[in-house]
């Protein structure tokens, strides 16, 4: 591990869940937040907008903070092929979970790790199975009022109440499916000699 003070390190998300996350690791970092356009474009593969989209958060950032390294992160869930975004109101979650009850989706939760110093980055999809419960019509309203889970991909916050909807999670990364995969950061940060355990 080089020996060299840490390079400020950042996340570029306006999320609360991925800031959540990153808090685990208790390494110094700060928070902007990236301002670009989410638009899947057309005929582009859920994984591709997942990548382009973190690449492109981690770019917006860094041409603001030189000398940092830069964390973007994107998630993109797709049923059958068919992808799904974040629904925004209760009746779109609703809709959501209705459709993906008693079925396996993909969420594909995208890592980039943008070193400013040298202009290199660092690219990965987690992907994370998740097999919704068969629940009524009655157990989803309830949920989601309980919970008000409008602002995440696939209406359901699985580190919370969320995690009841789920019959099965299949991935190599646990935190994957919250929005930011840890195993792959600090493999990422790893690879730059970013220190992890310095006390």
């Amino acid at each position: 591990m080089s020996s060299h003070p840490r390079p400020p390190l950042i996340l570029g998300s306006s999320s609360p869940y991925r800031r959540e996350l990153l808090e685990r690791l208790r390494i110094p970092f700060e928070v902007a937040v990236p301002d670009i356009d989410e638009t899947p474009l057309e005929n582009e593969n859920p994984d591709a907008t997942a990548l382009r989209l973190s690449l492109r958060k981690a770019e917006a950032i860094a041409q603001r903070h030189p000398g940092a390294l830069v964390i973007g992160s994107d998630q993109v869930l797709t049923l059958e092929g068919r992808q799904m975004g974040k629904p925004g109101s209760h009746e779109k979650a609703l809709a959501q979970l209705q459709l993906m009850r008693g079925r396996t989706a993909t969420f594909h939760s995208a890592l980039c790790l943008l070193d400013s110093r040298t202009g290199e980055s660092q690219l990965a999809d987690v992907q994370t199975r998740v097999t919704m419960r068969d629940l009524t019509d009655a157990e989803i309203d309830a949920y989601l009022h309980l919970e008000r889970p409008y602002d995440v991909a696939g209406s359901a916050k699985s580190e919370g109440l969320g995690i009841a909807l789920l019959s099965r999670v299949e991935s190599d990364d646990p935190t994957a499916l919250v929005g930011l995969p840890l195993i792959a950061l600090t493999t990422m940060l790893r690879k730059t000699g970013y220190p992890l355990f310095t006390a």
